[in-house]
């Protein structure tokens, strides 16, 4: 085929371009393609892992709707092990350390509990673990591994209930000064319709009245 001299000069310019780029042209192509590929590969991926998630996380909710602590524990271990990385992972250990609890399997729920604590899905799941671990913790009069696991940096809803667990560590302690004063900043970080408001104040109270009958009974000593 002719080519007049214009589109003859184009072809040429167009044959430079293309020796002088080509290569890398094609290999950005190349590349670009690759990526969407893996990126559909790992959607695709993402979901089958979610879908099979589901479904164990549904027989773990049939297990626990008739308290059978050892199925809920065992499709818990399985979701973690297996599905870390999606919600029903943090959800189930979450579940399973009630369902321990609720069978009076300390063991299995703290261990339920410091998993998802320390790899749950979001900060505020973390925060949840957190605590009612603490409450085990403290149940067992294991104070120190309590005061552990509520120090560091909490997400701004959950530090009011952060100081009053505290402050319940520290009354257990015997250490009536640090309580009060940890109860007096849960306070004020609660507003007026924080559903553990009244509580705190009594437990404040509490310790108020506990503080003024030992320094009437000393008076009276006197």
């Amino acid at each position: 085929m002719a080519y007049d001299l214009e589109e003859q000069e184009q072809i040429d310019t167009l044959k430079a371009w293309w020796k002088q780029y080509g290569n890398l042209a094609t290999w950005l192509l190349i590349a670009g393609l690759s990526a969407f590929a893996g990126w559909t590969a790992w959607t695709n991926y993402q979901h089958g892992q979610a879908a099979q998630a589901s479904t164990i996380y549904e027989e773990l909710q049939r297990a626990a709707g008739v308290k059978d602590n050892a199925k809920v524990q065992g499709a818990a271990t399985n979701l973690v092990e297996k599905y870390a990385r999606t919600s029903y992972a943090t959800m189930a250990a979450l579940t399973a350390a009630r369902s321990a609890f609720d069978a009076n399997d300390m063991k299995s729920a703290k261990t339920q509990l410091t998993w998802v604590a320390e790899h749950g899905q979001t900060k505020e799941f973390q925060a949840l673990a957190k605590l009612r671990l603490t409450s085990i913790l403290l149940d067992e009069k294991n104070y120190d591994d309590a005061l552990k696991v509520l120090s560091g940096d909490f997400s701004t809803e959950f530090e009011a209930d952060v100081l009053d667990r505290k402050a319940d560590v520290f009354v257990a302690q015997n250490k009536i000064k640090e309580a009060r004063e940890t109860y007096k900043a849960a306070l004020d970080k609660m507003g007026e319709k924080h559903a553990g408001r009244q509580l705190v104040q009594i437990k404040l109270d509490a310790l108020g009245g506990a503080i003024d009958a030992k320094v009437a009974v000393t008076s009276e000593k006197k």
